[in-house]
């Protein structure tokens, strides 16, 4: 339940403390030419549109946010082309522009309906700190990795910042660049008590976002005899308690939401729906109860799919108006043992695959797994169109499937060299039209390991298809 405790905004002197943030080694709406590259999938034969191709540590937004600017024209993607700053590439012309300049923390969050571009500022970067480099390839038939944003805890306050690019790419055109306050805005400062995370999501309304609290200040709205729950798994995490925060962009001021006992991680928002949250216990594989949802009021906290000891459920992802999208993975074999740290589950002995969660009613259906014996051994993350036709998911050979929603049909979208040795999961999103998936991929890399952002388009055969429930 919402405890209402409205915090301060910071101090004017902690403001300009903030400010004094040095320099990139480029400025702002630097641009880079373009690397665009279609490429023929080799077994698919699906063409795969590289729009960045060099070895510069290129990594996607996560899967659980927008990574198309609100025109639909541009991607925003991370990058090391510059200290660890966050750039944009035109889909068309393929021309890369740098849309960050003192570096950012954790998500970086597209409006709907603005060309805005929000995302924590942390006092570390203050320091000369930038955003964390991304995280080594798994090994092989290692469990699945959280795969989720970048940063964790921060400890100080920060900023939460918005960028108007339309007025960067506009000045970027033209060379008429001017310096980063011309286009950044701090939309306030969330205090340091408040232990602020990397995890941050913007409300539709574009009114809020909303952000991961610490355990110090989250064990302050906990009941006193609320049971804390310790780390969970050999990976050491998931111990709380934690908590949900957030701002009005607007006036800057700050309001705590929600605590609960455990590590909360992927924070997201429903794009269609104010106020309405996503988030999942966070332990770096199969948590005790994965995905929960809770209202920005703090009133409606329940969990999204209650799980059963022998699901492994993770990545779930906000897909329409009413649904998610959950992995329910079956990439171990059976006879896990009885004392294994993650328990036994996700042996395939059970119903798996792309489950879709009904939110109104709280139905659930599964849509599709990779096939028995496939090499892919099991669906790893999700997702699906904002239009209800497709769902999508990459395996365990970081390969790439489209499932037909309607018909029950799944199909393997892109092979990609399947590089397992990637730096990181390919995180399948779709653009807001319902045509196109991003994800990231090591395909073209030399040390099959560095990624790019790619763009993969829905076969026009798929596209074209009308249904009959009649029976012919």
């Amino acid at each position: 339940m919402l405890q209402p405790r409205s915090l301060f905004l910071a101090s004017a002197a902690l403001c300009a403390a903030l400010a004094l943030i040095p320099e990139a080694s480029a400025q702002i709406g630097t641009r880079f030419p373009s690397e665009k590259k279609v490429v023929t999938d080799p077994v698919t034969g699906v063409p795969l549109t590289f729009l960045t191709s060099t070895p510069h540590g290129d990594s996607k937004i996560y899967q659980t946010h927008h990574q198309w600017t609100s025109d639909g024209k541009w991607v925003i993607f991370r990058s090391q082309r510059v200290n660890s700053q966050a750039m944009a590439v035109n889909e068309e012309t393929g021309d890369i522009v740098q849309v960050t300049e003192k570096g950012f923390t954790g998500m970086l969050c597209l409006a709907d309906h603005s060309m805005s571009l929000y995302f924590l500022r942390s006092y570390s970067q203050s320091q000369g700190l930038t955003a964390e480099a991304p995280p080594a390839a798994p090994a092989a038939g290692a469990a699945p990795a959280a795969g989720g944003p970048r940063g964790g805890g921060l400890r100080g306050p920060a900023q939460i910042v918005r960028v108007d690019l339309a007025k960067l790419f506009a000045d970027s055109a033209a060379h008429t660049l001017k310096g980063a306050d011309a286009y950044e805005h701090v939309c306030g400062i969330i205090p340091v008590e408040m232990g602020a995370g990397g995890d941050m999501a913007l409300d539709c309304t574009e009114d809020w976002a909303y952000f991961r609290v610490d355990r110090g200040e989250a064990a302050k709205h906990l009941p006193a005899d609320a049971k804390i729950e310790g780390p969970f798994g050999p990976r050491n995490m998931g111990a709380g308690p934690s908590g949900l925060g957030r701002m009005n962009l607007k006036t800057g001021e700050v309001n705590f939401i929600v605590a609960v006992p455990f590590q909360i991680g992927h924070v997201q928002t429903n794009p269609w729906v104010p106020g309405e949250i996503v988030f999942c216990w966070e332990t770096g594989g199969k948590a005790p109860q994965r995905t929960w949802t809770v209202m920005s009021d703090g009133t409606g906290l329940r969990p999204l799919y209650p799980e059963a000891s022998y699901d492994w459920i993770t990545h779930e992802a906000v897909i329409t108006k009413d649904e998610v999208a959950i992995a329910i993975l079956a990439h171990r074999k059976p006879g896990v043992p009885a004392d294994d740290p993650w328990g036994i589950s996700s042996t395939g002995e059970h119903p798996s695959g792309v489950g879709i969660v009904y939110l109104r009613t709280r139905e659930m259906r599964i849509v599709g797994q990779v096939p028995i014996g496939n090499p892919g051994h099991s669906i790893w993350h999700v997702n699906g169109s904002p239009d209800g036709r497709w769902a999508v998911a990459d395996d365990f050979q970081y390969r790439l499937w489209i499932i037909d929603r309607h018909t029950g049909e799944m199909a393997l979208l892109a092979d990609m060299g399947h590089k397992t040795t990637a730096a990181d999961h390919i995180h399948p999103t779709f653009n807001a039209d319902s045509t196109k998936i991003e994800i990231q991929s090591a395909m073209l890399s030399e040390d099959n390991r560095t990624l790019n952002i790619c763009v993969v388009p829905v076969p026009k055969s798929w596209l074209d298809r009308t249904y009959s429930d009649k029976i012919q």
